[in-house]
């Protein structure tokens, strides 16, 4: 991941102010024209530099419980590949820059890099593409001379093994010289002749897409002003406000649309056409040093991957190629707090390591993507994809030593129909979530529980933290009672019902349970 400074300071300045885990998740399939005829879809990064990483079992759970479809992986590690099939998620996978001199000097060592790291895996997990290294020209530029030979050497590999995967390599965006407007964008002159244009080619020849990082984020700060942060952030403008390319007379009503058509134009300026761009890191930092990085904040990260996620689903394209909509990785899944460098560098994930949102996104109509929330409102409950003995075991802890009121899911109460492990666990899930305040951590339960914003509320079950709660009679005994936020009442005993000795009976077994799960260590 190189995230670096994309856009010159020098290019905005001649410019006036006139300038979405998920659904991330099933990801709607939009329609576009691609090298693969495949649609456009939104896809997540995941970096491994985080201290208490789910272990590749519980991260394809959690994966597939946020019904995230497509990722990025930075190497080709064989436990998470392996963990990843027969899940219909698609993987692009990476190759470390630190591989890349041995495997472009040697024919034979691409060749056994496949055979290891691709073949095996294939057709059980669906390896979407081969990303080759990662902003070489800027991270490793001693490495450039044998990046191309790599990418053709790995292609080759590749079709001696009858597969068509497409092979690539993520550029920073800052190649990009003059990015507005956009028809006046080309490439960096150094490395045209050398690198450039028989990278096009070898793109153009494989059918394989133009790989591109950028961020919006970086082109924001470094124009020191002149860029708006409401373009940077997909905000509506004013059309007086909108940047306008003279050339062309498009619209651009933001930063992102207009960093992508740079990369077409720059393309085009050297007469390539066709070949589909693919935006392989994307994002908004949630935290950093205020000092340097003010702008780093969540609800800028919110607003901008919320608004990028509703964006790619309008699949409007870009001004000028509104019948194309470049597939996007969202960077990242993971705060990655193990990074070195600057404060930021840590928080561009969407989720902690333990499986908790930094935020919610905000885009309606998406189902679960993300654990978006349009209201509001959050609740923990059951994942379908977690294994039933993990969903009891976590049930048994929330109800024991989680002291969550599990008072509503025994015989005869308000919750306990359905009655099933799953329909149990959600009710004590949220019952412990709502009462940890919905903390970073509190709907983990091992990778069984998962944020929803849809109230799991049903009949005359009411879950705690429902809006209904506030229209629910306190007549009769189905009444629900919701512990309180900071944990003070583990069972609610009704004013004016004799129901005292379900309550001892509740508490005896809550505490049956409790010594019984001590030493069990299910809840870190």
């Amino acid at each position: 991941m190189g995230r670096l400074m994309g856009i010159s300071i020098s290019t905005y300045s001649s410019i006036s102010p006139l300038f979405l885990l998920f659904h991330l998740l099933s990801l709607y399939p939009l329609p576009c024209l691609s090298a693969q005829n495949e649609s456009s879809f939104i896809g997540v990064t995941i970096g491994t530099s985080v201290s208490n990483l789910l272990s590749p079992t519980d991260l394809v759970s959690f994966l597939k419980a946020q019904q995230i479809t497509h990722v990025r992986l930075y190497d080709a590690d064989s436990s998470l590949l392996s963990s990843l099939a027969n899940t219909g998620i698609k993987v692009l996978v990476g190759v470390p820059n630190n591989e890349l001199i041995a495997l472009g000097s040697s024919t034979t060592t691409a060749s056994a890099w496949v055979t290891r790291h691709i073949v095996p895996y294939i057709p059980s997990t669906e390896i979407s593409g081969i990303a080759v290294g990662d902003e070489v020209p800027n991270s490793l530029p001693s490495a450039l001379p044998v990046l191309l030979p790599a990418l053709q050497s790995l292609r080759n590999a590749v079709l001696s093994n009858n597969l068509s995967i497409p092979v690539s390599t993520p550029l920073p965006f800052s190649l990009v010289q003059d990015p507005f407007p956009p028809s006046q964008s080309f490439f960096n002159n150094s490395l045209t002749q050398s690198f450039i244009i028989p990278l096009l080619g070898f793109l153009s020849n494989n059918s394989s897409p133009l790989m591109v990082n950028l961020y919006p984020y970086y082109a924001f700060m470094q124009s020191k002003g002149v860029v708006p942060l409401d373009n940077a952030l997909f905000k509506p403008l004013p059309p007086s406000l909108e940047m306008v390319d003279t050339n062309t007379l498009l619209h651009y009503t933001n930063v992102y649309d207009a960093m992508i058509d740079a990369v077409h134009f720059s393309m085009k300026n050297l007469n390539f056409t066709g070949i589909p761009v693919i935006v392989t890191e994307t994002g908004w930092p949630s935290y950093g040093d205020h000092s340097v990085e003010p702008y780093a904040t969540k609800d800028n990260a919110d607003t901008y991957n919320s608004n990028l996620v509703k964006h790619i689903l309008e699949h409007s394209g870009t001004p000028s190629h509104p019948e194309f909509t470049s597939s996007v990785y969202v960077y990242e899944l993971f705060n990655e707090d193990l990074r070195p460098g600057p404060i930021s560098e840590a928080n561009w994930g969407l989720f902690y390591g333990n499986g908790t949102p930094v935020y919610l996104l905000h885009v309606s109509g998406t189902g679960g993507f993300l654990a978006n929330d349009t209201t509001n409102q959050t609740f923990c409950v059951a994942s379908d994809e977690a294994d039933i003995k993990a969903v009891q075991a976590a049930l048994d802890w929330a109800c024991g030593p989680g002291r969550a009121n599990c008072s509503e899911i025994q015989p005869g109460e308000s919750c306990y129909n359905p009655n099933d492990v799953r329909s149990h666990a959600s009710y004590a899930f949220n019952s412990y979530y709502q009462m940890q305040g919905r903390g970073s951590g509190s709907c983990y339960f091992q990778g069984a529980g998962v944020v929803t914003t849809t109230d799991p509320s049903h009949g005359s079950c009411v879950f705690p933290g429902s809006k209904l709660l506030g229209s629910t009679s306190n007549t009769g005994s189905n009444t629900n009672q919701t512990a309180s936020n900071n944990g003070s009442s583990m069972f609610k005993i009704r004013k004016g019902e004799k129901n005292y000795s379900k309550q001892v009976l509740s508490l005896i077994l809550s505490i049956m349970m409790s010594f019984s799960l001590a030493t069990s260590n299910f809840w870190s």
